[in-house]
């Protein structure tokens, strides 16, 4: 039996739910199809929780964009609702003479994209961080930590108070794109179903390019690639040694690694860059002596034996290991080719930030 539905979002991460609830608030009907037995297992519980400012992205992309506009979004809505974050800003650091000028095109970089960041001089920095080494800083005043999961329940309830639903257990097994623009989807699961959908939004996170590629007569050609690329976190003992947040300067792959903490006032360092070939979340202990090094350059304070192994993430990246980093692929039905299709790959970081703000793009894309 095929059941007709309005509208199917595959994924209930934090990006998923957010482009769901917006789709049912917007008066569509909506069914978010989840392979897992709870939401946002995977990647969306897998991450620093940053609500990121927007510093380092390219202007006029859509990390920048979206970043810079979520940022401001998820503030507002976390006010709203009472949603437990912290403001507690953040500071990149040079911590070598030769990275200040690299520091000073950060700052550039993210006023073109139309994010505040505040020029400190090693003592001015030193002064509020008394543990901090570097040569000079930047402070962000609207980078904060986040209760992720609190979110991504306000947002799962707010769909369902509109009239959508999240069927949990329900991975995609194949699909179809009709004629008529609809795509039909076999799910499966303790009972397997079939939805004959007008929108379908593919937000599977690592599992989007699989789920895109099971649908029959969709163009493999609009389909990235995917290259799993680890970050790996580790926990201090000890009395946490900073107030704000600590970052060193990026790196091709990631943001380097920083110093952040969770809403319980717990340190923690990471992600590192790991590629690998197959989804292990297992964190290799003997990393942690390039943790060491790296740490020591801003807090060299750091004693032997304070850090321990916690966990990790695997971030969707749509380039290889060596390549320039690619913008978010949100993909409407003018790319994808089908009317009734929308997918979205390589959301990374700054994918949590961002969540809101890529909802109202997909949704704008469907309207």
């Amino acid at each position: 039996m095929t059941e007709r539905v309005d509208c199917v979002v595959i994924g209930a991460g934090v990006v998923g739910l957010a482009v769901a609830r917006t789709l049912a608030m917007k008066g569509r009907e909506v069914i978010v199809l989840e392979a897992e037995d709870a939401i946002g297992t995977i990647t969306s519980s897998r991450n620093s929780e940053v609500i990121h400012a927007g510093v380092y992205y390219p202007t006029g992309s859509l990390k920048a964009r979206m970043c810079v506009r979520g940022n401001r979004m998820l503030h507002a809505y976390c006010d709203a609702r009472a949603i437990p974050y912290a403001n507690c800003t953040k500071l990149i650091v040079a911590t070598e003479p030769e990275e200040v000028d690299g520091l000073k095109g950060i700052q550039a970089k993210a006023g073109e994209n139309g994010c505040r960041l505040d020029w400190m001089s090693g003592a001015e920095a030193r002064a509020l961080e008394p543990a901090l080494r570097c040569e000079a800083a930047l402070h962000s005043p609207t980078t904060s930590i986040i209760d992720s999961h609190a979110l991504m329940v306000s947002l799962q309830g707010e769909l369902e108070d509109a009239g959508g639903m999240v069927a949990f257990l329900s991975p995609v097994q194949s699909g179809l794109a009709m004629d008529d623009g609809r795509v039909r989807l076999n799910v499966g699961g303790a009972e397997p179903m079939t939805l004959d959908a007008a929108t379908v939004v593919n937000c599977a996170g690592l599992g989007a390019q699989e789920v895109s590629r099971r649908i029959e007569r969709l163009n493999p050609a609009t389909v990235p690639p995917l290259h799993y690329c680890k970050g790996n976190y580790f926990t201090m003992t000890g009395k946490a040694p900073f107030e704000r947040l600590i970052y060193p300067m990026p790196t091709a792959a990631s943001l380097g690694l920083h110093y952040t903490r969770d809403m319980a006032g717990q340190g923690r360092f990471g992600p590192d860059v790991e590629w690998i070939e197959t989804l292990d979340y297992s964190v290799d202990e003997h990393r942690a002596e390039k943790f060491y090094g790296a740490i020591r350059r801003y807090w060299p304070d750091l004693k032997d034996g304070q850090l321990t192994a916690s966990y990790s993430g695997i971030r969707p990246k749509i380039q290889a290991k060596g390549e320039p980093a690619h913008d978010f692929d949100i993909q409407g039905p003018a790319r994808t080719g089908h009317a009734g299709y929308v997918a979205l790959y390589g959301i990374e970081s700054p994918g949590l930030t961002s969540c809101l703000a890529i909802a109202d793009h997909v949704s704008e894309m469907l309207s």
